[in-house]
Order: structure tokens, then sequence, then C-alpha cells
């Protein structure tokens, strides 16, 4: 499954400063669906090059991280258990970013 990712507020940092990923991305099973707890493995194993624990805390990302899918909350699309469609923009954004 074809999906942008674009990390902001200095998660980027944890990516080589690279803000937007185009990425392909499969499902643990190919017969199921993507959920954003199999696209947040995918990213923690697959793009966060140092630092892990700033973007991701168990299974999920750290408190204070925003996720929006296609510009919608993530919360209000189901969380952790959303289920992600082709050609999705999710974005993260770190709003403990300093100043």
């Amino acid at each position: 499954m074809h999906l942008t990712l674009e990390f902001g507020g200095g998660l980027d940092l944890l990516c080589q400063s690279v803000k937007i990923h185009q990425v392909d991305v499969a499902p643990k099973d190919e017969n199921a669906k993507l959920t954003m707890r199999d696209l947040l493995a995918w990213v923690r194993s697959s793009l966060i090059k140092e630092r892990p624990e700033m973007f991701m805390k168990g299974d999920t990302v750290r408190p204070g991280v925003l996720v929006l899918v296609n510009d919608c909350d993530w919360e209000l699309c189901g969380g952790i258990d959303m289920e992600l469609e082709e050609k999705d923009v999710v974005v993260f954004i770190s709003t403990l970013h300093g100043g």
C-alpha cells in the first residue's frame, strides 16, 4: 500500500531530517487491511534511525505526538486500530518540540 508520511515538530530529526516520505507498506497478513498499529511498527523498524523512544512508547506514539490521517485526528477515526487506505496521508507532529 502506497502512503505518504510526514514528520513535523522536530520528529523529522529522527528520520535523518527528511520530513516527507513516500512509502510502500504491506500488512502483516496478505489478506488483512493495514492498520495504524502495523504502520507504527513499520515506521519504528524502517524509518526511525535514532532514539525511537522519542516517537513511540509501547506500541503507540508517545504522548504529545499528534497524528493526522488525511487531515483528521486519528482518535476520531479509530486510533491505533484504524484501517488505512491506498494513498492515505499520515502526519506525525510533535507538540513538545520546545522553542
